[in-house]
């Protein structure tokens, strides 16, 4: 008899550009499924708006074909769990976009994720010899393409214990309400990630068509903090149950 792999998905996910928008935590209440809480850098509770680029993607160790190399765009919050003695530090995604089809149709079905299909492309730029990066994520609106990008400059480096950066991508845990209103936890593997620091960064598009007035106000202010990450191979575990719906 098979059984199942644990290991749902595997990939790269590599040239992360992240803007980081610090506000008040009554907004993201919604977001927090039940046996988790917001968790917050220094007093503050935060969203990001993620640009990246998958690479290698396998579903169940599988090719998914013609989807081997895709963008995603998605609007994340930061939660945490206790689990015991262990403090357990994760993500519940807001919505995610991707253009390819048969990703959205799998993470709905095995996660209930909030994802969409729509138009996208990026451009990344590393110059040879140089040690500065940029990174630019486009998706189709109604009015037109709408773009993140972050460029950085000098050596990446690991983050600093306890810093802003190590917060926002040391998250080893995903949560999400499953369609019954149960919540799920998922593991997610990666090694730590280096970072550069944002020389400039911009997003130009209008937030609210894809996420709500209110959260749609928020992006169109400067965020708090923007940078990249290298990104690496990663492995998204099958999702487990951790309380009932109601």
């Amino acid at each position: 008899m098979s059984i199942l792999p644990d290991v749902f998905l595997t990939a790269e996910w590599r040239y992360l550009a992240l803007l980081n928008y610090r506000l008040n935590p009554e907004v993201l209440a919604q977001y927090v499924p039940a046996g988790t809480e917001l968790d917050e850098w220094r007093g503050g509770a935060y969203m990001s708006l993620v640009g990246f680029h998958f690479l290698n993607t396998r579903i169940f160790g599988i090719p998914v074909p013609l989807h081997q190399a895709f963008e995603e765009v998605n609007l994340r919050v930061y939660l945490r769990r206790r689990v015991g003695d262990e403090l357990r530090h994760g993500v519940r995604f807001i919505k995610e976009m991707v253009p390819a089809p048969a990703v959205t149709a799998a993470a709905r079905l095995t996660f209930n994720e909030p994802y969409e299909t729509r138009r996208m492309r990026h451009r990344i730029e590393a110059p040879h010899g140089s040690t500065s990066l940029m990174a630019e994520y486009s998706w189709q609106q109604k009015k037109g393409w709408a773009r993140l990008m972050v460029a950085g400059t000098g050596e990446p480096e690991y983050p600093s214990p306890n810093s802003a950066e190590e917060f926002f991508t040391e998250r080893p845990w995903g949560y999400g309400r499953h369609s019954d209103g149960s919540t799920i936890e998922y593991k997610v593997e990666h090694p730590r990630w280096r970072v550069w620091q944002s020389e400039s960064h911009l997003l130009e598009s209008e937030p609210g068509e894809i996420y709500g007035s209110a959260l749609g106000e928020i992006l169109q202010r400067p965020p708090e903090s923007a940078f990249l990450a290298d990104g690496s191979a990663v492995k998204v575990h099958l999702p487990v149950r951790i309380s009932r719906g109601t």
